[in-house]
């Protein structure tokens, strides 16, 4: 396990290492708990990838399906830590202790981030910690084998470890920094890039992909970062970044409605996309995605989630006349509401049901 605050150099090491291995090994496992800066997937998820080939860029340059995965929906698990310790059980069920395993953590090290790293350790239980800091070890305790038998965690209580050796190594050499925005929105780019046909001379726009049309009464829907009345779902939903999930039940309802859920589920995400738009009329949503269609045949859920469209992919796409939907210049954020809504949530047992919209 690998860890320290942001900036580090978390995810070069976890290149340079798995890349290491591969020299001796036919493959490795990277689990991926850091669900602002990922590796593999576009932002906001939490998954396990077997990595067979070395691996050398930048995130957007080697987007691929990880061999599970769930959409936990936003770049920070500030908001709802317990689901987040859920979602990463749920995930780590699936490594097989077969082959290495090389797991990322977040860069939130302070206050309740270093509890909640505290109870990763205590979960996954890895043979070895390393942890990356500059400066002395000033923003974050050693974790040693002491530490964290003894210190505190934001869900558990001290727990025996197995041994770890601390090392302290200088510190990099600076180098410039590129936005972790920047770099998110690059891996949801790189990730619709599979949409574009091999081969060919020049980028197509998005809107000139057919997009998939979906029923409304043959997936659930949910929103994950906020409370949205059933009224409102479907402006939140239109022109959207969903994940494409897989629910274990099957989805009951007796109209031709949207089938909302009350509670957001752990569940498999088996890729993403974008909803171009929602035909009242018809019942359907139209979705653009890379995802093929017999994998696609197994989607029962669209996840909304605080994960944003580039954009770039709103603003500049060639061949769009008039006015640009969702988009205005004219915005004033001194406006009552306008600005974001962080709060915590501390979910109860998480259940989850259905329920029908009939309006």
């Amino acid at each position: 396990m690998v860890c320290g605050p942001k900036s580090i150099g978390k995810s070069t090491f976890n290149r340079y290492l798995i890349n290491l291995l591969l020299n001796h090994l036919p493959s490795v496992e990277y689990m991926e708990c850091d669900i602002g800066q990922t590796e593999f997937t576009p932002p906001g998820c939490v998954s396990l990838s077997s990595i067979t080939e070395p691996f050398l860029g930048p995130p957007f340059t080697h987007q691929q399906t990880p061999r599970k995965m769930v959409y936990y929906g936003q770049t920070s698990c500030e908001q709802d830590t317990e689901r987040y310790i859920d979602v990463v059980k749920y995930v780590f069920n699936s490594y097989k202790k077969e082959v290495p395993l090389v797991i990322n953590t977040m860069g939130w090290v302070k206050g309740e981030g270093l509890l909640l790293l505290t109870d990763m350790i205590r979960l996954l239980a890895p043979t070895h910690v390393v942890q990356m800091d500059v400066y002395d070890w000033k923003a974050m305790d050693p974790l040693t084998p002491e530490y964290v038998h003894l210190a505190p965690g934001l869900y558990t209580k001290g727990k025996q470890q197995g041994k770890s050796k601390q090392t302290n190594l200088s510190a990099a050499e600076s180098w410039k920094r590129v936005h972790s925005s920047i770099l998110r929105d690059m891996s949801i780019l790189g990730y619709l890039g599979h949409l574009q046909p091999p081969h060919t001379g020049s980028v197509l726009p998005l809107h000139s992909f057919v997009p998939y049309q979906v029923p409304f009464n043959a997936v659930a829907l949910r929103v994950i970062h906020t409370d949205v009345a059933p009224t409102n779902i479907m402006y939140a939903v239109n022109a959207s970044w969903v994940g494409l999930c897989r629910i274990p039940d099957e989805i009951r309802c007796q109209n031709d409605g949207p089938v909302l859920l009350t509670q957001t589920p752990v569940c498999d995400c088996l890729g993403f996309g974008i909803v171009r738009g929602v035909e009242m009329e018809k019942k359907l949503y139209h979705v653009l995605t890379p995802v093929p269609p017999e994998n696609l045949r197994q989607v029962n859920c669209l996840l909304l989630g605080n994960i944003a469209i580039p954009n770039c992919v709103l603003v500049s796409q060639e061949g769009i006349e008039g006015e640009i939907p969702y988009v205005t210049s004219e915005y004033n954020y001194n406006i009552l509401g306008s600005g974001k809504l962080k709060q915590k949530k501390h979910f109860k047992k998480r259940e989850y049901s259905y329920q029908c919209d009939y309006t």
